[in-house]
């Protein structure tokens, strides 16, 4: 994805809330060089980041006509109204090593032995998947095929077959549950028994 940045000179709080009037974001660019002090066009920004892609995937960064690829590396939103404050890219090159999380795209449970034959519903335990690699590297999503799932059975991270050069980052959990079908829940139905002869006996006599 391409977007477009400015070269912002002024900074500080008075400076940012002026240009957030105007309609537009401070930003920052770091790693690779000198921090560079950027602004964007706030409602480009605001549906960019409305695409799972610009999370997670390399940028081109279009700034005084030269392009650089950058990550985002987090945003800041108005507490209560649909505003972006500020955001912050990372710019990266071939050797740049990164750690990011990356969404998590299920396929194939509908033809699963869970799903099809056994009516199972699959939870989605992980969304997403944290990982470490090179930046030339990042894919914008990691695709999980279930369609082996069976009743009983969860799929978990080692299952999950990753691109090249790309390493999970757990934070110590050995082996965590991705995915695990869901067996249906039988319904009973409780049918009220019919009084017995003598109870109605005893309910005429009490009258």
């Amino acid at each position: 994805m391409k977007f477009v940045a400015f070269e912002r000179k002024l900074q500080g709080t008075g400076a940012s809330r002026r240009l957030r009037v105007a309609g537009k974001v401070p930003g920052i660019v770091y790693g690779a060089g000198e921090p560079q002090l950027i602004e964007l066009d706030h409602n480009a920004l605001y549906h960019a980041l409305k695409k799972e892609a610009f999370h997670s995937s390399l940028l081109d960064m279009e700034l005084n006509g030269a392009t650089t690829q950058v990550l985002l590396r987090d945003f800041q939103m108005h507490p209560y109204k649909p505003q972006v404050l500020h955001c912050d890219f990372q710019r990266v090159d071939a050797t740049t090593k990164i750690t990011k999380k990356v969404p998590l795209h299920f396929v194939g449970e509908e033809n699963s032995v869970a799903v099809k034959t056994d009516k199972n519903t699959v939870n989605h335990v992980i969304t997403e998947l944290e990982i470490t690699c090179l930046a030339q590297q990042l894919p914008e999503f990691i695709e999980v095929d279930l369609s082996g799932l069976t009743a009983g059975h969860s799929l978990h991270v080692n299952d999950v077959k990753l691109p090249a050069g790309i390493k999970v980052v757990t934070h110590g959990k050995p082996n965590p549950v991705v995915a695990t079908p869901i067996a249906p829940v039988a319904e009973e139905i409780v049918v009220a028994a019919a009084p017995a002869a003598d109870e109605k006996k005893g309910k005429k006599g009490k009258k």
